[in-house]
């Protein structure tokens, strides 16, 4: 029985030693966490830098700002000549039929049988006469026929038609074109900040993702210890069961502990796990790769001791969120204006060249062709449009007021937010405190029961009272730092000061 629960905490304690030696501390250049068979540790500067190359979300923002580039260049281009070219060809299933009437006047008049004039086009119209025979539509001329019937007609035109040429058109006049102009430009500076805020989220992020690591890794090391307690414990009660100066309830209620304990430590093994896990998803590495983090949550306590009250007004200048309703403010004024440019005339200028040819052959040698230009101005002065123009103008006011309305309900709601910020890390620091001394007086008030426990004084109720108390206080130190840096990240988000320059500008190089 004794050699079997020997051989029982030696394995226990082998998966312990086994499951520590997993996690280092040394820090180890970025540029190396491209190797995949060992663990490689990297800093959250460098998980940060490397979450802003390859972060999904990031790619897309900066894809979004590439578009709307190109979106404000085609904007552009309208003031630029149009230039078209054109052709066409023409085959003629049936020719239209002309038709002509003659003078109706008095016989004495024009000397002409009352033809007029027509009577002396009368060779012309025995030409096409002639001409329409070879056709199959015989024609009669005006006074060459009885009674001058007017409903005999003429065929004209050809049955090739080809025309070819080039136009071009210019605005010189449109205000309604110049404000779009305007808006093009909104909207690169609106993709520029819709950048900006991806990346403060991708960093809070990564922060936050790299916070929950350290705190897994805290906890795991806490459960760690209580197991290893527990493991010493069992032990030391073992030698006094089998001297007889312990009683099976002691063994039984120290073993108890022992299996109770490696739960816990299974449990935060896996928790530091899935935190990894999560932190190579935001920072957009594969989920294979085998990285850890350096530094503990102790690192970051020092931040914690400093008047927070410093930020008891802060300005919200930098958030993202009210920079683009701003942004999307100045859009909506440029709709206005452009609506009401509908009203305005415009002018703009043309010009076209083109070359036609009419033949009924394919003698493309001998064809004749007869050119066609003009250059010219046109002026459009709207009048009336059923309204439309009136009702554009008040929609865009409209959206204007919702969006100022939905301005002030954001900026109220960013400061309620930067308060229970605040007001969190205050908290926090005073959790700290308060569990810095309790870890202190819980880890004396152990050592005492575990020496008493060793000499017989003690119980071993007692011990694992007293290590209860130093667990919950560790975790709970912990847990405070945690929740600091946490509202932290938070805070700087919302304030937004990540990725701006000296002059206030954004600039997503700037980190």
């Amino acid at each position: 029985m004794t050699r079997m629960n020997l051989i029982v905490t030696a394995v226990l304690a082998l998966s312990v030693t086994t499951m520590s030696g997993q996690y280092r501390t040394d820090a180890v250049p970025a540029s190396e966490v491209k190797s995949d068979t060992s663990a490689v540790v990297i800093t959250l500067e460098d998980a940060l830098k490397i979450a802003l190359s390859e972060n999904v979300a990031v790619k897309v923002a900066d894809k979004e700002i590439e578009r709307s580039r190109y979106a404000k260049k085609g904007t552009y281009s309208s003031l630029f000549p149009q230039v078209n070219g054109s052709g066409s060809y023409q085959r003629t299933i049936k020719k239209q039929i002309m038709y002509m009437d003659s003078d109706s006047g008095d016989d004495d008049e024009e000397g002409g049988g009352g033809f007029g004039m027509l009577s002396s086009l009368a060779p012309y119209f025995v030409r096409i006469n002639e001409l329409s025979a070879m056709q199959g539509m015989p024609l009669i001329v005006p006074g060459e026929s009885e009674g001058s019937d007017s409903n005999s007609g003429f065929a004209v035109g050809r049955w090739n038609t080809y025309n070819y040429g080039v136009s071009a058109t210019l605005p010189l006049v449109n205000a309604q074109l110049w404000e779009s102009l305007r808006i093009s430009g909104q909207a690169v500076d609106l993709a520029v900040e819709k950048a900006r805020s991806s990346r403060l989220d991708m960093v809070t992020q990564v922060k936050q993702a790299y916070y929950a690591v350290l705190l897994a890794k805290e906890a795991f090391n806490v459960y760690k210890d209580v197991y290893e307690n527990a493991v010493e414990n069992f032990v030391q009660t073992e030698r006094r069961y089998n001297a007889e100066k312990a009683s099976e309830l002691e063994y039984t209620r120290a073993k108890s502990v022992v299996a109770g304990a490696i739960p816990n430590v299974y449990n935060a093994e896996s928790s530091v796990m899935l935190a990894l896990w999560q932190l190579k998803a935001v920072m957009g590495v594969d989920l294979s790769r085998n990285i850890d983090v350096a530094g503990a949550l102790d690192d970051y306590s020092s931040q914690m001791f400093r008047d927070i009250h410093d930020n008891d007004d802060p300005t919200l200048d930098y958030n993202t969120t009210l920079r683009q309703l701003e942004i999307q403010a100045d859009q909506l004024a440029s709709t206005v204006r452009m609506y009401k440019a509908a009203y305005l005339p415009t002018l703009s200028a043309a010009f076209s060249y083109s070359m036609i040819a009419m033949t009924n052959d394919f003698k493309f040698s001998e064809y004749k062709w007869s050119p066609y230009s003009y250059v010219g101005l046109s002026l459009n002065i709207p009048i009336f449009t059923g309204f439309k123009r009136h009702y554009d103008v008040q929609q865009a006011k409209v959206q204007a007021v919702e969006l100022d309305l939905q301005r002030i309900e954001t900026e109220r709601q960013l400061k309620i937010a930067i308060r229970q910020y605040l007001n969190t890390m205050e908290t926090s620091m005073n959790s700290y405190n308060a569990a810095t001394e309790a870890v202190a007086l819980a880890r004396k008030a152990y050592d005492i029961a575990a020496k008493s426990y060793k000499i017989g004084k003690g119980t071993i109720t007692e011990m694992n009272d007293a290590q209860l108390t130093l667990t919950q206080a560790s975790l709970q130190q912990s847990q405070a730092v945690y929740n600091f840096i946490v509202a932290k990240s938070n805070l700087e988000k919302t304030l937004g000061y990540d990725f701006i320059d000296d002059n206030g500008q954004t600039d997503l190089d700037n980190m």
